[in-house]
């Protein structure tokens, strides 16, 4: 989700005449020119509605906007408030067209999003339904009615990574936010989902919850509202059993799921800063995210620095962690591996695959048979098998028992790198103590061959002398 719109260098703004309505009638159409050549950081966009109430207003916009990692324009519809984007119709599957991006109510009360040649990129699937107009409520919600004002289709149905005032997420539905520090094979998700309201972290066909809420009443989350107050907790009678507050007073405005940290907060609008600010995170602690350093990096508190696991010759975040380890196990050229532990470390996510009743060498053995599974976490309520190896944070070793291992080739050596700071601490104990018994040494010949013999001398002198 993006807080701050407005960050790229080129913005092509175009108006149209009615864009101070918030209703659109069938047979409207609408065109954004998309650019012969690739333009970085282009965004175009057609402002079409907006309810015009008090700042921040919400308002619609088809958009053009330069896909700068796939050197692609996608072309969608989209709902600001104020310069924030809180929805897009290209959130889970973009559009790219060529040389146009046409909106279009048909008269058949069909909402199109198309390219050259009218081929469809997008649509609501409507038609013969009725549908008069397209609208935009003051909650947000983008809908489309017919005569007698019933909506047929509304945007709420299709949520992204934002929630607004009166939207509902089910257990049918969630909220999902793809990682901007991917390529994709990441996304999170906020979902309603055994009998909790839980955050996942999603990597191919894993899934990692890292959050969870339950009702303090232990009874069953159907659905949740967001209102001005926080985020609303039913059952399946609709009775509200739980709430989360913000810690401020003020009106919340939106829910985000964030595509950098996977974390979700809830927003209200400043008026002196001008600007949206969260009053309430899920995740206070940077080592509590799923993501918090790169594949194979463990978060080290207080510091909230990364750390690379022993294999690795790097111990920075912006390292990479995962040299020497093979991208996957199923190959026949990864070679023999092994499990290895690392102490005093933990991960933050919780696999649903769950192996119960074994013993730790068992669940070492389980992770070495699949070799889809790159990791495991061996504690007293089970072995949990990864497919993934992040989220790890450092922990006192006696915390919660657990054991994480992580398939590595054989022939590495070592483990978390507090084990290797202890050997270099050591060695340098040692040096010292060397030098210590080196210096006592050089006193005592000192000793026993200069003062000594001095003292020798001495004493023979005076003999002679008497």
């Amino acid at each position: 989700m993006e807080i701050y719109q407005f960050t790229v260098t080129l913005i092509v703004f175009f108006f149209i005449g009615c864009s101070s309505k918030s209703d659109i009638p069938i047979g409207y159409r609408v065109t954004v020119p998309v650019p012969s050549q690739f333009n970085e950081g282009f965004k175009g966009k057609a402002f079409i509605l907006e309810t015009g109430n008090i700042e921040p207003d919400f308002r619609v916009a088809l958009s053009v906007e330069a896909m700068d990692n796939l050197k692609k324009y996608s072309c969608s519809l989209q709902l600001f408030l104020g310069d924030t984007k809180v929805w897009s119709s290209g959130h889970m599957s973009p559009f790219y067209p060529s040389q146009k991006c046409v909106l279009e109510l048909t008269e058949g009360g069909e909402l199109l999003l198309m390219g050259a040649r009218r081929r469809v990129g997008w649509r609501t699937m409507t038609s013969g339904q009725g549908v008069e107009r397209l609208q935009l409520l003051i909650t947000g919600n983008l809908v489309l009615t017919d005569a007698m004002n019933n909506i047929k289709w509304q945007s709420f149905d299709f949520p992204t990574d934002v929630m607004l005032w009166s939207q509902v997420l089910k257990a049918s539905s969630r909220l999902t936010s793809f990682s901007t520090n991917s390529s994709g094979l990441y996304s999170y998700s906020l979902e309603v989902q055994n009998n909790n309201i839980a955050l996942y972290l999603n990597y191919g066909t894993w899934k990692y919850s890292y959050w969870e809420f339950s009702s303090s009443r232990s009874q069953k989350i159907a659905s949740a509202e967001l209102g001005s107050t926080g985020l609303k907790l039913f059952n399946g009678r609709h009775r509200r059993i739980g709430q989360i507050s913000p810690t401020s007073g003020e009106p919340v405005r939106f829910l985000a799921l964030n595509n950098e940290t996977g974390n979700f907060g809830l927003y209200y609008y400043s008026a002196d800063k001008r600007k949206f600010e969260a009053s309430y995170q899920a995740l206070n602690r940077t080592c509590d995210l799923p993501q918090a350093c790169k594949p194979y990096g463990i978060c080290n508190t207080p510091s909230n620095s990364c750390t690379c696991i022993e294999t690795s010759g790097s111990s920075t975040q912006e390292s990479d962690c995962s040299k020497g380890i093979p991208s996957e196990f199923c190959s026949t050229s990864t070679g023999p591996v092994k499990m290895m532990e690392l102490e005093g470390v933990t991960s933050n996510l919780r696999s649903k695959y769950e192996i119960s009743n074994i013993s730790k060498e068992s669940c070492s053995s389980s992770c070495l048979a699949n070799c889809s599974c790159v990791a495991a976490l061996y504690s007293a309520s089970g072995c949990f098998l990864y497919g993934l190896v992040s989220g790890m944070k450092q922990v006192d070793r006696g915390v919660g028992l657990s054991h994480y291992l992580v398939k590595v080739p054989k022939g590495i050596s070592g483990g978390h790198r507090k084990s290797s700071r202890l050997k270099k601490l050591l060695l340098i104990m040692g040096g010292i103590l060397d030098v210590l018994v080196l210096l006592v040494l050089g006193g005592f010949v000192l000793y026993y061959f200069v003062i000594r013999k001095r003292r020798k001398d001495s004493s023979g002198n005076d003999s002679t002398r008497s």
